[in-house]
């Protein structure tokens, strides 16, 4: 990952986790890790694509319209304070089995 300008940002080997990002900008941020639903990794499981909205109503949004087309939800919209204290976003699985994200690192907009 160095030589594609990116450096290890943080590795937790009780999750099992890591992440990789360039140093110079916050995304993107490559992450790899144990799958967080105990099954085996897997093509689907193991690895997600992560989205990025540009506002809490769209993660809303679009995690709705996911439902709404079948996809079955792996964590409903709302904030990840342990990512950090605006992470929020929403998790599903579409048809399938590939695991998906939705999120924005914003605040609320007043």
């Amino acid at each position: 990952m160095h030589e594609l300008g990116h450096n290890l940002k943080f590795c937790e080997r009780d999750t099992p986790w890591a992440g990789w990002m360039a140093t110079d900008a916050p995304r993107p941020l490559f992450l790899i890790g144990k799958p967080y639903d105990g099954n085996a990794a897997r093509g689907g499981n193991g690895q997600m694509v992560a989205l990025l909205a540009r506002d809490r109503q769209t993660v809303d949004q679009a995690y709705a319209r996911a439902l709404a087309n079948g996809a079955n939800c792996e964590g409903a919209p709302g904030l990840r304070a342990q990512y950090h204290p605006h992470y929020y976003g929403a998790y599903f699985r579409d048809a399938d089995g590939n695991k998906l994200c939705v999120c924005c690192h914003h605040p609320v907009s007043v």
